[in-house]
C-alpha cells in the first residue's frame, strides 16, 4: 500500500512537471517569431533614422548639433525671432529679416583691452555676407569721474591688419567711428561688414578688432570714463558680440506669399489646434471617409514636435509648429472655394464628360506655402537664427 502511494506521488510530480514544461514551451517565443520581432524593430528603426537624417536635409544640417547643457541665448537674437516670426514660429513678414540667416558670435579673445575676436568658421564660404554688426555694451562712468567735462567722445572700431603681407604698411584700418554720450548706458552697435568680407576670402587675415575712444579734440579717452563690457569681467548678456546676416540661396517656390499685405490666405484658415491629440471634427471627418462620404479639399492639422523627435536640447524656439496638409477630394464641379487653376477646371470637366480615358479628378495640395523660422545653437554654442521656406502650407486648393 505504502508502495502504491509512493509510485501515485511520482506520478503526480511527472505530470505536473511534465505540464510545468510544456507550459514554459508555450509561452516561450519560437525562434521564427524572434526572428521576425527583431527584423521589425530593426526595419523600424532604420526608417525613423532616414527619416530624421531626410528632416535635417531640409534644416540643411549634415549631423543635429552637439548640446552642450543648458546656456541662455543672447537676448538681441530672442528679440530679433519675436519681430520676425509669430509664437508658431511663422514668419510675420518676409521683409523683415535682410536674408535668411542671422547668426550670433561671441568674443574668442576675452581681452582687458578693448580688442575683440570671433570665430567664423560655422560659415559657409557660399553665404552671401549682407551685414556684420559689433555689439558693444556701454557701461556707467566711474562715480568719482561723473563729474568730468566730457560730454561726448569718439569711438572708432578698427580691423586689425596683417603687416607681414606684401604692400602692407598699416597695421589697422578704420570700419566705422561715431559719437556716444559719455554718461550712456546701454548696447552700441557698429557695422564692420567690411572686415568680415575679407575674412570670409581669407581666414587666416582674420587677426581681429580694436576699439579707440578719444576726445571730440582728438586726444586719447581715459578708459576708467569710457568702458565697455568685456567677456572676461562681465555677464553674459553684456558680453561683446558680433551678428552677421546672411544669405544661403536657397530660394522658396512660387507658393509663397511675398506681398506683405496679402492676408487673404491667413484670414480665412482654420485656427486648428497645436498639439495633443485630434479634435473630434477632425476625428469624425476621418470616420465618415471611411464611410464611404469624401470629403472637399480641406486644410488640416499636422503638428511637427521638436521635442518628440529629440530635437528639443539644441532648438531654442519654436517647441515645435503646425505644418498643415491638404486632404481630401475634388469633385466636379469646382466652386471658387476650392481655390481651383484653369488646369485643375479642364481637368475636371474632362474627367467628369469621360472624354479622355485615364484622367483623373485634380489633387487636393497647398496652394500657398509659408516660411517659419528657427533660433537654435549651433556645434559652436552659436545662437542661430534661420528661416526656412515653404514649411507651412497656408492653404489649400484644387489643382
Amino acid at each position: 500500500m505504502h508502495q502504491e502511494s509512493t509510485q501515485s506521488s511520482e506520478m503526480l510530480m511527472f505530470v505536473v512537471s511534465f505540464a510545468a514544461l510544456v507550459c514554459t514551451v508555450a509561452a516561450r517565443p519560437s525562434l521564427n517569431y524572434l526572428e521576425n520581432h527583431f527584423a521589425v524593430e530593426n526595419e523600424s528603426e532604420e526608417v525613423r533614422s532616414a527619416a530624421i537624417k531626410r528632416l535635417l536635409e531640409v534644416f540643411g544640417m549634415e549631423d543635429p548639433p552637439a548640446i552642450h547643457g543648458h546656456k541662455q541665448p543672447p537676448q538681441y537674437m530672442l528679440d530679433l525671432y519675436n519681430t520676425v516670426a509669430d509664437v508658431d514660429g511663422v514668419t510675420k513678414d518676409p521683409y523683415l529679416l535682410e536674408g535668411n540667416t542671422v547668426r550670433s558670435f561671441f568674443d574668442k579673445l576675452r581681452s582687458e583691452q578693448v580688442e575683440f575676436r570671433f570665430n567664423l568658421s560655422t560659415v559657409a564660404r557660399t553665404e552671401k555676407i549682407l551685414t556684420a554688426e559689433l555689439h558693444l555694451f556701454k557701461l556707467r562712468p566711474q562715480a568719482t569721474l561723473t563729474f568730468n567735462r566730457h560730454h561726448f567722445c569718439q569711438v572708432s572700431v578698427y580691423q586689425v591688419l596683417d603687416t607681414t603681407k606684401t604692400n602692407n604698411t598699416q597695421e589697422k584700418k578704420l570700419l566705422s567711428s561715431r559719437l556716444i554720450p559719455v554718461h550712456s548706458t546701454g548696447w552700441e552697435v557698429f557695422t564692420i561688414t567690411q572686415a568680415v568680407r575679407s575674412w570670409m576670402v581669407d581666414e587666416g587675415s582674420n587677426l581681429g578688432l580694436h576699439v579707440v575712444v578719444r576726445t571730440l579734440g582728438g586726444s586719447q579717452m581715459d578708459m576708467k570714463l569710457i568702458r565697455f563690457a568685456s567677456g572676461r569681467n562681465h555677464h553674459q548678456s553684456k558680453q561683446p558680440m558680433l551678428v552677421l546676416f546672411t544669405d544661403d540661396g536657397r530660394r522658396s517656390t512660387t507658393l509663397e506669399s511675398t506681398d506683405p499685405n496679402d492676408t487673404t490666405a491667413t484670414s480665412s484658415l482654420p485656427h486648428a489646434p497645436m498639439s495633443g491629440p485630434p479634435s473630434r471634427s477632425a476625428r469624425s471627418l476621418d470616420y465618415s471617409e471611411e464611410e464611404g462620404m469624401s470629403m472637399s479639399c480641406q486644410r488640416l492639422p499636422l503638428y511637427v514636435d521638436f521635442e518628440e523627435i529629440g530635437w528639443s536640447g539644441w532648438i531654442v524656439s519654436p517647441r515645435g509648429y503646425n505644418a498643415y496638409h491638404c486632404k481630401g477630394s475634388c469633385p466636379f464641379p469646382l466652386g471658387q472655394n476650392m481655390r481651383p487653376t484653369n488646369h485643375a477646371t479642364v481637368q475636371s470637366i474632362i474627367n467628369a464628360l469621360k472624354l479622355i480615358k485615364g484622367i483623373e479628378t485634380p489633387c487636393c495640395v497647398p496652394d500657398k506655402l509659408f516660411s517659419i523660422n528657427l533660433l537654435y545653437f549651433d556645434d559652436d554654442e552659436n545662437v542661430v537664427l534661420k528661416q526656412y521656406n515653404d514649411m507651412v502650407a497656408g492653404s489649400c486648393g484644387c489643382h
